[in-house]
């Protein structure tokens, strides 16, 4: 696979996301996408427990474990971009603009 950019990564995302609500009818409105994205924060969190042994592996193998935190952690992700397109959020420039403008400052300080 070749690398993406992230805003490809978001149109491939959106139009999975398309075929979902078209496949099993749903209504997606500004309200499904913040609870997606709470939804999906719950089950990477109950996914992070299971590998640190905090909670039932339900007869799992470390790995499988791993492999459903990791697939977690991509829903909760894809689901982040889905809410910040629908609140017309760059997230690339949000990124830029809160986190790595420290940064320039860190640097400049040194």
């Amino acid at each position: 696979m070749t690398d993406k950019s992230l805003s490809e990564i978001e149109d491939g995302v959106a139009a999975v996301s398309d075929i979902y609500a078209r496949r099993f009818e749903i209504e997606r409105d500004s309200g499904w996408y913040l609870a997606k994205l709470t939804e999906e924060l719950g089950e990477l969190t109950a996914a992070d427990l299971k590998c640190a042994g905090k909670g039932r592996p339900n007869g799992k193998s470390a790995e499988n474990l791993k492999r459903a935190l990791a697939d977690e952690a991509a829903d909760l992700f894809a689901h982040l971009l889905l809410f910040c397109r629908d609140r017309e959020i760059d997230l690339q420039e949000a990124v830029r603009d809160k986190w790595l403008s420290y940064l320039s400052a860190a640097e400049q300080a040194d």
